[in-house]
C-alpha cells in the first residue's frame, strides 16, 4: 500500500472554509483507492491546512516524522493557496519524494467572494516556487480536476506508479552474475553512472558459482525444495533427471546470493560458460524469479535489467526481456518479439521446458536443457529500454505501449506478434541513436508513469513514443 503525504494549501483572503470539504475529499479519495494518508489534523492547524509559517512548521516536522513510510507528497489546493508555507513544508521536510500538484475546479455557477476558489490560477503560483527552490513535482492531466472524479483517481494510479519506480530505482541493488557475453558490445553499460542514479551493481564471477554448486549433494534439503518447485513451476517432460538437478543445484546457489546481498534483480551469463562448462541454460531459474517479481535478464545485460526492474516496479507485475527479432509479414506497424527463452511463464498463453535450439547447434542439445518456451498471450504491453552512454555522460532511455497480437507463427522460443502504432519511426529512432537490440517489456500500459519517473525524478533523457 503506498503512503502520501498530503498538503491542503489554504491563503487566508480566499474562502478558508473550502479547505474543510477540500481535505474530506481528497483524504476519501485516497482510502477509496488504499492509499494511507499523513496530513495535518484540524487540532494542528485551521482546517488541517497549511497557511502559516507555523503550519508549515508543523507538516514538515509530521512528515519528517514519517519519513520511512511516506513514498509521495500530494498537494490539493481547494483554495488558492499559500505558495510560501506549501513550499516550505515540502523544503523543510528534505524528503526527496515525488509530489503531485492538483487544483479542484471552481463552479461557474459560485463565483461570488464567497464561493470562488481561484486554485486555477494558484496552482501556477505553487508550481512557480516548487521549481525555484529545485523540487520536481508532477501534475494532474487536467489543470484542475476533482479529487472526487474519475479522473483524479486515474491521476492518483500514475502517480503511484511514479512513486514506486523512483523509490525502487534509488535504492536498486543489482546483481551481475558472470561476465559479459564477449561477442555482445551490445550489453556494455556504466556503473559509474547507475550509482549516480543510486543503482548499486554486485558481481559475481561465473567460477565462483560452479565453485559452490560443487559443494551440494542431490539430496540437499535447498537442492531437492527447488527441484520440486521446479517441476510445479512449468511441463518437464521429455527433460532428463539430471540436468533438472543441476538446475536445481543453479537456483539454489543464486538464491542465496540474492538474499545474501539484498539484491533487487540480477543478470547472468546465460551462454556459452554455462552451457559448455556446466551443461544447462539458466533460463528456467531466471523465468522463476522474474514471475515473482524478482527481475532476471539474460546475456549479462544490466542496462536492458533496469528496463525490466523499472516496469515490474510501475506496473506490479513480472516484466520480461526480448529482442526486436523480426519483421512481420509486410505490415509496417508489426514486429515478432523473441528470445530463448527466459520469460516468465505469466507472460505466456502455454509454456513448457525444452532446450536452446540456437546453442544447441554449438554445444549440444544435452547441454541446453531449461528454456521455458511458448505463444506470449495477446493484449496490451508496455515497452522500455534504458542505455547508459558514456560518451555523453548520460542515462538514455526510451518507453511506449503496444499490443501483443493474436497473430501466430510457426517457430520455437518465447515469441510473439506485436502491434505498435508508428513502429518504423521507432525503429529509426532506435538505430539512428543506437539503442540496443534487447527490449523490457510488461503485459500492462504504465507508460506515463515511467516517462515521469525517469524525466521528472530522475532527470534521465527519454523519448516516449506515442502513436
Amino acid at each position: 500500500m503506498a503512503t502520501f503525504g498530503v498538503i491542503v494549501g489554504n491563503r487566508g483572503f480566499f474562502p478558508s472554509h473550502l479547505c474543510e470539504g477540500g481535505r474530506r475529499d481528497i483524504l476519501a479519495t485516497l482510502e477509496k483507492q488504499g492509499i494511507k494518508a499523513i496530513a495535518l489534523t484540524p487540532e494542528d492547524s485551521s482546517y488541517g491546512a497549511v497557511e502559516t509559517l507555523a503550519d508549515a512548521r508543523k507538516c514538515a516536522e509530521l512528515f519528517r516524522a514519517h519519513r520511512d513510510e511516506i513514498d509521495g507528497i500530494i498537494l490539493t489546493l481547494p483554495n488558492f493557496g499559500e505558495e510560501r508555507t506549501i513550499v516550505n513544508s515540502i523544503h523543510w521536510a528534505e524528503l526527496n519524494v515525488p509530489v503531485l500538484v492538483q487544483a479542484t475546479p471552481d463552479d461557474f455557477s459560485r463565483m461570488t467572494i464567497k464561493d470562488r476558489r481561484d486554485s486555477f490560477c494558484g496552482k501556477m503560483s505553487s508550481c512557480n516556487n516548487l521549481r525555484q527552490y529545485g523540487i520536481p513535482y508532477s501534475l494532474t492531466k487536467s489543470h484542475t480536476v476533482s479529487p472526487t472524479s474519475e479522473e483524479f483517481a486515474h491521476d492518483l494510479q500514475t502517480f503511484a506508479a511514479t512513486c514506486r519506480v523512483v523509490k525502487a530505482l534509488k535504492h536498486a541493488r543489482i546483481g551481475a552474475i558472470g561476465a559479459r557475453p564477449a561477442a555482445f558490445n551490445t550489453v556494455r553499460y556504466s556503473e559509474k553512472l547507475l550509482q549516480a542514479s543510486g543503482i548499486t551493481v554486485e558481481t559475481l564471477d561465473l567460477s565462483e558459482v560452479l565453485g559452490r554448486i560443487k559443494n551440494l549433494s542431490d539430496t540437499d534439503p535447498i537442492v531437492t525444495n527447488k527441484l520440486d518447485a521446479i517441476r510445479e513451476y512449468t511441463t518437464v517432460e521429455g527433460v532428463a533427471h539430471e540436468p533438472l538437478i543441476k538446475m536445481a543445484k543453479l537456483g539454489a546457489v543464486i538464491d542465496k546470493y540474492v538474499e545474501e546481498n539484498d539484491l533487487s534483480a540480477t543478470a547472468i551469463q546465460c551462454w556459452t560458460a554455462m552451457e559448455e562448462f556446466y551443461g544447462v541454460v539458466p533460463c528456467t531459474i531466471m523465468s522463476m524469479m522474474s514471475d515473482s517479481l524478482m527481475p532476471s535478464a539474460c546475456e549479462t545485460d544490466i542496462a536492458g535489467l533496469i528496463g525490466m526492474y523499472v516496469l515490474q516496479s510501475a506496473s506490479g507485475r513480472a516484466s520480461a526481456i526480448l529482442d526486436w527479432n523480426n519483421n512481420y509479414g509486410n505490415d509496417p506497424d508489426k514486429a515478432v518479439l523473441f528470445h530463448c527463452s527466459n520469460l516468465p511463464k505469466s507472460f505466456f498463453l502455454e509454456h513448457h521446458m525444452d532446450y536452446q535450439e540456437i546453442i544447441a547447434g554449438t554445444v549440444g542439445q544435452d547441454n541446453t536443457y531449461g528454456t521455458i518456451v511458448g505463444r506470449i498471450a495477446p493484449g496490451p504491453f508496455t515497452y522500455a529500454r534504458v542505455s547508459t552512454d558514456d560518451t555523453m555522460g548520460m542515462i538514455r532511455a526510451f518507453v511506449g505501449e503496444g499490443t501483443f497480437t493474436d497473430d501466430k507463427l510457426l517457430t520455437f522460443g518465447g515469441y510473439g506478434v506485436v502491434h505498435i502504432p508508428r513502429f518504423q519511426d521507432l525503429l529509426q529512432f532506435i538505430c539512428r541513436n543506437g539503442f540496443e537490440h534487447h527490449v523490457a517489456t510488461t503485459k500492462a500500459q504504465v507508460a506515463d508513469a515511467v516517462e515521469e519517473a525517469l524525466t521528472t525524478y530522475m532527470d534521465w533523457d527519454v523519448y516516449r513514443h506515442e502513436a
